[in-house]
Order: C-alpha cells, then sequence, then structure tokens
C-alpha cells in the first residue's frame, strides 16, 4: 500500500455538542492562548485537493501536463511552455478522478489511469493533447498499469494487465490508435514463470523479469532474444527491500540498480547484462541510495541521493555538479526532478520543505551559460502566507540501542530560544506512518502543519522495519508488529516526556493503515499510555492480514509479520492482534474506515466499535462508503479531517477551526459519537443490532473482555501493503 496520506456550528454551539463521544477525556484541558493567537490555517488549504499538481514534460518539452480539478474532480490538465497562463482540461471524468498518466511516446498522446470502482482495477484510456474523445486501451474491471514508454516505439506502450489471471499480469504492448494489445510475456504459467515485475530496455524490449521463491528470495531472470529464461542472479530474502533493477543504459550492454547485497546500505550499482558482475556508482555511509538522476538520452546515471536525517545529492559527473548548485542557489526548499525533456534541455523541478508549501519550476539549461528556472505552479496557493512551522530532525535511541530517525514539530510560539525544544512541555500527538515498509522524511508535512498550528507537538518516528536506513534496520522489523517496533513507538514517546516536549497525560497517537494498527495496539497494550486515539483503515486481526495477501506476496509476509500455517505462528499473531484484547481499551477512540478497504475491513471495524460500545467506552466510529484504504474524494477527506480535530481539540485542549462547509458533499456514515461535533447527527445512522452472545466475560479488573475475532477470511481482504519491493 505504501505510504497513504489521510491524506459547525460557529460559536458557542460548538461547545454545546461535544459531550457524548469524549466524555471519558474528562474535563477538557485548559488552553489558554497567546496575547495574539496565531492565524488558523484553514483545512481546505491542508487537506483539500492541491490546486495542480503532478507536473510532467512531453518529450519534446514544449507541453507540460498536470492533474487540477474540474467541477471538483480531479482531471487531467495540459499547457503549452510558451503560454503557460493558458492550460486546458483534457478530461472529463466526474467519478473518482485521474489519479495518474504518462506522456506517450509521441509527445502527442496522454495515457491516464482510472479506478472507477474504487477497488484497485485501474483501467488505462488515451487521450490526444490537442483535446477530443478519450479512448480505451484496457477493459474495465481488471488492472493495468504502465510497464514501459519508448521514443523507438512511437505508436505503442507496453503494460502489464491481469485480465486473464488476476494474481499474474500479463506484458502486452498496446497499440495508442486502435488500442489492440499484443501479448509480449504470459505470466503465471508455470512456477518458472510467475514474475512480480517485468524490466525494459530502452527500445521497450523485455530484458529482465523478477521471481520471488518461496524462501523471499528473488531471482533476478535473463530473456534472451528467442525468449528464453535463465537466472542472472538471486537477492537474498533479507536484500529485497533494498535492491531493486532502475533501468537499461543505452546498448543494453547494462542497467542501473539499487542494491545491497553483501552490504548493509544500498549503493547505486551497475550490473553487466550478460554476466551479472557488478560495480558500484555511489554510496552513502548512513543511508540506503534512494534516488537518481537519468541522463534522458543514455540512461546513465548523473547524481543520486541518499536521505539520513534529510536528503543529499551528490553529482556523479560535472553538467550534474552546475545543476545541483545552480538549483541549490536559486531555491528555498530541498528540491526533486520529476520530469525531463528528451533532449534534457528543459526539467520540472518540485520544490518544497517544511516551512515551504510544495510549488512545481520549470527548469531551462538548454544554455549552460544562461540557466534560469520559472515558477510553474504552487500546489496550494493558500498556504502562502500560512504561518507554517520548521521541522526538527531528531535522532532518538530505543530501548535496544537502534537509532530512530525521527521528525519534531511544534506549536506556533513554543520555542522562544530556538532551541528546538518547548519551554514548557506541551500536548503531543505521535503520528506512525502506514506501511510499515516506508518511512517518514524532512520536508513540508501538511499532518504536522495542521496539528502543530492547532497547539499540538508533532512526533514522526522511523521505527524498526522503517525503509532507508539499511538492510538491518528493516530486519529488526520482521514479526514485530505490536511486539518491537510498538516498543519504538513507546520509547519516542518517552524521550519527548523526558526531554520537556510533550505533556506526559496529553498524548495522543494517530495513524491510518499500519499507523491506525499501531494506534489501535495503543490503547490495547498499553491502555493507560495515551489520552486518545484516532485510527483509519487499521487491520486488527494479524492472521487475516497475512492469509489475505496476493499469492505472489504471501511467502514474503509469512517471513515479515507471521506464519499462518504453524500454530506457533498464529498463537503469536493473536498475540500481537487488538481485536484479540479490544476489551483492555478505556481511552476514546475515533475509528473509520474505507467501506471497499479490505484491509482495515469492515469486519474488524465492527468488532472494536461492538466492545467499545456495550462498555460506554467514549467512541466515534464512521464508514466511508465510497473510499478504500486512501481519500479519493477531496469532500470525505476534508470531512474527516474536520471531525478528527473536533476529537482531539476536546481530548488534549488543541484550537478548532469550526466546521462551516468541511461536510458539504461528503458520503459517510457515523455510527458513534455523531453529537460530539456539530452537524455530524445529519449523517448519523443506527448500529446494527449486536447478535446475541453468551454474557460477557469480566477479567480480574473488572473491564469487559470482548469475545475474541476468530481468523477466517469471510472477505478476502487484501493485504495491508506490499511488503518490501520485490520488484
Amino acid at each position: 500500500m505504501g505510504t497513504r496520506t489521510r491524506t459547525f456550528w460557529a460559536g458557542a454551539a460548538i461547545a454545546l455538542g461535544l459531550l457524548t463521544a469524549v466524555a471519558g477525556c474528562g474535563p477538557r484541558p485548559d488552553a489558554t492562548a497567546p496575547a495574539a493567537a496565531p492565524v488558523l490555517i484553514a483545512r481546505a488549504d491542508l487537506f483539500g485537493e492541491a490546486v495542480r499538481f503532478g507536473a510532467q514534460l512531453s518529450p519534446r518539452g514544449d507541453r507540460v501536463a498536470f492533474l487540477a480539478a474540474r467541477d471538483g474532480v480531479t482531471n487531467l490538465w495540459v499547457l503549452s511552455v510558451g503560454a503557460m497562463d493558458e492550460a486546458r482540461p483534457l478530461t472529463d471524468d466526474r467519478g473518482r478522478g485521474v489519479r495518474s498518466f504518462a506522456w506517450g511516446p509521441d509527445s502527442a498522446t496522454l495515457i491516464y489511469a482510472l479506478d472507477p470502482a474504487g477497488d484497485g482495477n485501474t483501467q488505462l484510456r488515451a487521450v490526444s493533447a490537442d483535446g477530443g474523445e478519450a479512448r480505451d486501451l484496457t477493459p474495465a474491471g481488471a488492472r493495468a498499469e504502465i510497464a514501459g514508454v519508448s521514443l523507438s516505439d512511437p505508436d505503442g506502450v507496453m503494460i502489464t494487465l491481469n485480465q486473464r489471471d488476476a494474481a499474474w499480469p500479463d506484458l502486452m504492448r498496446v497499440d495508442l490508435a486502435t488500442g489492440s494489445r499484443t501479448l509480449v510475456q504470459r505470466n503465471g504459467a508455470s512456477a518458472a514463470t510467475r514474475f512480480t515485475r517485468f524490466v525494459l530496455d530502452r527500445e521497450n524490449r523485455l530484458r529482465l523479469a523478477l521471481r520471488t521463491q518461496a524462501n523471499g528470495s528473488v531471482d533476478v531472470q535473463s530473456r534472451s532474444a528467442e525468449g528464453a529464461w535463465s537466472t542472472l542472479f538471486t537477492i537474498p530474502f533479507e536484500d529485497v527491500p533494498l535492491s531493486s533493477p532502475i533501468a537499461f543504459v543505452a546498448g543494453g550492454e547494462s542497467f542501473v540498480m539499487y542494491d545491497s547485497a553483501g552490504r548493509d546500505r544500498a549503493v547505486l550499482m551497475r550490473v553487466d547484462a550478460r554476466t551479472g558482475v557488478k560495480t558500484v556508482l555511489g554510496e552513502s555511509a548512513r543511508a540506503d541510495v534512494a534516488d537518481v538522476w537519468l541522463d534522458p538520452a543514455t540512461n546513465e546515471p548523473e547524481a543520486f541521493a541518499a536521505n539520513y536525517l534529510r536528503a543529499e545529492w551528490r553529482a556523479l559527473e560535472i553538467d550534474a555538479q552546475a545543476d545541483l548548485e545552480f538549483l541549490d542557489a536559486q531555491l528555498t526548499g530541498d528540491f526533486r526532478v520529476t520530469s525531463r525533456s528528451a533532449d534534457d534541455s528543459r526539467w520540472i523541478v518540485v520544490e518544497e520543505g517544511p516551512a515551504v508549501a510544495t510549488r512545481t519550476h520549470v527548469y531551462d539549461r538548454a544554455d549552460r551559460a544562461n540557466r534560469r528556472i520559472s515558477l510553474l505552479f504552487r500546489h496550494r496557493p493558500g498556504l502562502d502566507a500560512a504561518p507554517l512551522q520548521p521541522m526538527t530532525p531528531i535522532e532518538i535511541e530505543a530501548r535496544d540501542g537502534l537509532t530512530l530517525v525521527s521528525y519534531l514539530t511544534l506549536p506556533i510560539g513554543a520555542d522562544t530560544n530556538g532551541d528546538a525544544r518547548p519551554e514548557t512541555p506541551v500536548p503531543l500527538v505521535l503520528l506512525p506512518h502506514d506501511g510499515p515498509w516506508a518511512r517518514d522524511a524532512f520536508g513540508f508535512n501538511t499532518m504536522h502543519q495542521w496539528l502543530a498550528n492547532r497547539g499540538y507537538a508533532v512526533l514522526s518516528v522511523n521505527f524498526r522495519g522503517s525503509t532507508g536506513f539499511g538492510e538491518a534496520f528493516v530486519t529488526a522489523g520482521n514479526r514485530e508488529w505490536g511486539g518491537r517496533i510498538q516498543e519504538d513507538l513507546q520509547d519516542a514517546l518517552q524521550w519527548a516526556i523526558d526531554n520537556g516536549v510533550a505533556q506526559s497525560d496529553r498524548v495522543a497517537i494517530v495513524g491510518s493503515g499500519f499507523g491506525g494498527y499501531a494506534a489501535v495496539a495503543g490503547l490495547t497494550f498499553t491502555p493507560e499510555q495515551f489520552r486518545c486515539a484516532v485510527a483509519f483503515g487499521a487491520p486488527t486481526n494479524l492472521s487475516r492480514l497475512v492469509e489475505a495477501a496476493t499469492v505472489s506476496q504471501r511467502d514474503t509476509w509469512y517471513l515479515r509479520v507471521g506464519d499462518t500455517r504453524t500454530a506457533e505462528g498464529r498463537q503469536a499473531l493473536r498475540g500481537r492482534s487488538p481485536a484479540q484484547r479490544v476489551g483492555q481499551i478505556r481511552r476514546p477512540l475515533l475509528i473509520g474506515v474505507g467501506a471497499l478497504d479490505r484491509v482495515g475491513s469492515r469486519a474488524e471495524f465492527d468488532q472494536v466499535a461492538l466492545s467499545l460500545r456495550l462498555r460506554a467506552v467514549p467512541l466515534v466510529s464512521l464508514v466511508f462508503p465510497d473510499e478504500g484504504g486512501d481519500f479519493t474524494r477531496p469532500q470525505n477527506r476534508l470531512a474527516y479531517a474536520a471531525i478528527v480535530e473536533q476529537f482531539l481539540g476536546e481530548c488534549l485542549g488543541g484550537r478548532i477551526e469550526p466546521v462551516g462547509a468541511a461536510f458539504d458533499g461528503a458520503n459517510m456514515i457515523v455510527f458513534d459519537g455523531a453529537a460530539s461535533v456539530p452537524g455530524l447527527q445529519a449523517f448519523q445512522r443506527r448500529p446494527a443490532a449486536a447478535p446475541a452472545q453468551p454474557r460477557t466475560p469480566v477479567s480480574a479488573d473488572g473491564v469487559a473482555v470482548a469475545p475474541e475475532m476468530n481468523d477466517s477470511l469471510d472477505d478476502e481482504p487484501r493485504p495491508l501493503a506490499a511488503p518490501p519491493p520485490q520488484n
């Protein structure tokens, strides 16, 4: 799944409706405002759809395509570089919107993806950059992804399509004009040809395929000109999260990849495509190589970046060094290059920083003596004058000595002497990231800015299992869901308390996906540690989660999360599953789920809500019928943010922006806690009656214990996230 972004009435009415769901928080803490209260950053500016984003240059470099709203739905737009104020829409989707796209090699066609049902079955369509009717390239009801675009094949595009076999997508070439498809590689016909990824060269010829073994290792298979497959080399299980082919260089005799084989941290490597012999091109002593600039004409590496506390770029040749120096001098925030024209004369550069809202530039470098960079657009112009807060990278030592790279943002006015610590402890929100095989990084963070603006310190922690910090750090998270991963979060919280950042009795834990799991686990396994928690799309039954993994990923999940094939493994997973001990939750919980999300499944959501409801534990529970694991409709995202803000404000004492129009256009069902937020009762629905059950058992300390959730797979939810990349 990767990492996901989860992404009132005014006046006296606010204070009158906050009794039901959060009564268990106790009296609302005093929130003494400074003499001049900071400006409230509008939720709409933070969580509404970006005004423009996702810019990509055409191969000729003369036009830019990007995503922007059209009548409230994200669609595909285009503009000419010579007339950047004259953008026009190319698509008119009225459903879930366009989420990704690519230029065709002819610079005249755009290929874009839709997910009409919200079930992950993305359909590819093509549209002329000059406008006109879009045409289908792939059928509805199957998942299609772009695998390769090449100037050597201007009339076609390579895709993967799982129409024939849901688990093993085939590789196909699609004619852009007619939509006709030609099979290139049938996938999954035998154990020897069950590939998790295909790698093409610059001419769109299939050269490599990756095949995962039962022991978690990955064979890198090489394809001969006659179509025969042989193993070039094998990536050991422990190296899989950090090792991945990137691209073939011109001529096809070698390719570049990230590789951690035989070392702890991933390096940038050149590999001989015939012999498998490897040559290191770039490395870092503290972090994995995580990004690279490739010459668009040859795919030769020009510069690479590693990200420990923050991204650091190193040039591999003279021109790249000049580009790095120019961009560093011209831009205030950190930057990344997201698109380059085929002749390399023009780039798209995205700039952002903790206190620099994201903006996109066009970088003209045809004349090396007169390089220039021009602002193309601001993603969220409403944040230009907002009081954004700095972010501080911190190294926190876990109880077993591991270093946890973390990021702290403080409320406005809390740090008057500039030492990155508040003068007095403040309420804190702990934000475990999704994944868990992902990471938090230095830069603009919507959640940090929002919560800090409301009066909270915000702490993001790269717990063990997070990527970017080497093989040993990822491996340390194996089978540690709810175990040492949860202890890392506890250690980071203790650091915040010991260093005067956090008030020990005013801490909330908030997350989605894996972060949602960690939030519910926090209330379950350490019931007195957090004052309240917020969880969206949280899996709470780990056995169910593992067994729901796709066929191609399940062996890896057995190794990374837990093995449901053995009694010992099932017992261990039950012990780490909040659903088995939900009766221990005593503190207020806000729990949400997308009805289309089969990870944080509705069955598990109902189990948790029922237990809290029966025991009168303060609860807000809500379902979004047209969402999955992520919010795709901005109206739903804004509504959820308003509810979370009210919940945290009542629990921790922070500032609250009135709901206003936040619920307009939202599609949600509220089962519990509707009276806690003005206007929310319009979405209330009575929960279904609980099935007849034996008398609820009570533990020795008098706490009602919820019945165990069994490990059946009645609705076969999809896995929470892909395991570390199998590529």
